[in-house]
């Protein structure tokens, strides 16, 4: 009866995309008085979410028509998905090499220079056309499996269906008042803006609104189906996949309803995708690559720092994570004195810092700390001392099973449902 499942997943699906699509043509961006105010100056190169789901849409029905992952055995199924990150790589690599010949001075005729890698690109970009769609449906369908297992299923199904699909991201630009740390305003723009083009954008933004902005890059989106980034690791893949679809689960209850209530929740959201996606994450890669188990880097942390060379005496191990923890600390300490100008002069200093032991961050500014301040599943780092993320980790703690702290978060639609659900 594999025809008849493919069948209803396939119209469950159009069903599904169909209403998710119809919703996107109205409230890709919530209309509030800051996201009106930031619009003005962002219209031109702003993403767009319509044609992106359509196109997106057109990829899903395809793989559910045809039933890709059906046709493999397991072990065919775990070797295409290595062999398309294999592949991933081999782009990236070319890109970069790609990249350099036309940065370099001394190639005075890039496009000759660069005949025969130019060649080579076209055929990788042929095959991982080829590639990707089974891959992500594989994944889809790994991903439900693990859910399913893990009590997140109706009849035996995730609802709504695992669905992703890997593209070009748009970047975020997050506006947060100067005299204190919080999200006012999200606007995605465009995938491909130059970091000058961004960094002319904050500085308009900036002075003409009195605001701090940052634009920032992101690994995945919950749109439907989700947009999740081209990389190679694939631990951090399905981290991100399961993220990801955790928020389109939440959004058919109340906690993902209620997500721009308030920063609070906005927080109670972002932590408990995070504490889901790594779950579901590590629940995967046990069960289908248990050979890549543990190799996961967590991505907020940055770059690491350099290697040291010969002949340079050792420096003690620098933490990015406390470091950035008592700088949140202090921000908001000044922030909360009225010591605004004290406060953006120690967070410049403080990037210097981070700057010298090896994490380049263009920005340390309120909306730096608004943004990632929100991913709070682990202790430290940019979320500072905000009471939420603790909570919410103290509910998983006393929640027997990941499906019990999902359906006990996911009804709650205030920060102080939870601290209620915590002294009792």
């Amino acid at each position: 009866m594999l025809w008849l499942y493919r069948l209803l997943r396939f119209l469950q699906i159009l069903l599904l995309s169909i209403i998710v699509a119809a919703i996107l043509t109205g409230s890709t961006l919530l209309s509030t008085d800051a996201t009106d105010r930031v619009r003005r100056f962002t219209r031109p190169v702003e993403f767009d979410f319509f044609d992106w789901t359509l196109n997106a849409i057109g990829v899903k029905l395809a793989q559910a028509a045809i039933g890709t992952p059906y046709y493999f055995t397991p072990s065919a199924r775990h070797q295409l998905v290595l062999d398309y990150l294999h592949l991933v790589d081999q782009i990236q690599k070319d890109e970069d090499q790609l990249n350099l010949i036309y940065s370099d001075p001394a190639v005075k005729d890039p496009k000759t220079a660069s005949a025969a890698l130019r060649k080579e690109l076209a055929g990788l970009y042929h095959r991982q056309n080829q590639l990707a769609p089974m891959a992500e449906a594989i994944l889809q369908d790994q991903v439900s499996s693990v859910a399913a297992d893990l009590g997140l299923a109706t009849g035996g199904q995730p609802l709504p269906p695992v669905l992703f699909h890997i593209s070009p991201l748009p970047s975020n630009l997050v506006v947060s008042p100067r005299n204190k740390i919080q999200e006012d305003a999200s606007v995605s723009l465009l995938p491909d803006l130059t970091v000058d083009r961004q960094a002319e954008i904050e500085g308009r933004l900036d002075h003409a609104l009195d605001v701090s902005s940052l634009v920032v890059p992101i690994g995945g989106i919950a749109t439907y189906p989700t947009m999740v980034m081209r990389v190679t690791d694939l631990n951090w893949l399905t981290d991100t996949v399961a993220h990801e679809w955790t928020h389109n689960w939440l959004t058919l209850r109340p906690l993902g309803l209620n997500y721009d209530s308030d920063p609070a929740v906005r927080t109670m959201n972002e932590t408990t995708a995070d504490i889901s996606g790594g779950e579901i994450s590590a629940a995967l890669l046990k069960r289908y690559y248990p050979e890549l188990v543990g190799g996961f880097q967590d991505a907020s942390i940055g770059l690491p720092a350099g290697p040291q060379g010969p002949g340079v005496l050792p420096r003690p191990p620098f933490d990015f994570r406390a470091e950035m923890h008592k700088t949140r600390v202090r921000a908001d300490a000044l922030l909360a004195a009225g010591k605004i100008d004290e406060a953006e002069a120690y967070m410049q200093q403080r990037r210097q810092i981070f700057w010298d032991n090896g994490y380049p961050l263009r920005k340390l500014n309120q909306a730096y700390f608004a943004f990632y301040g929100a991913y709070a599943d682990v202790p430290g780092g940019a979320a500072g001392e905000d009471p939420v993320g603790p909570a919410v980790r103290a509910l998983r703690a006393r929640s027997k099973s990941l499906a019990v702290f999902l359906n006990r978060i996911g009804a709650m639609s205030s920060f102080r449902q939870l601290q209620a659900a915590l002294a009792n």
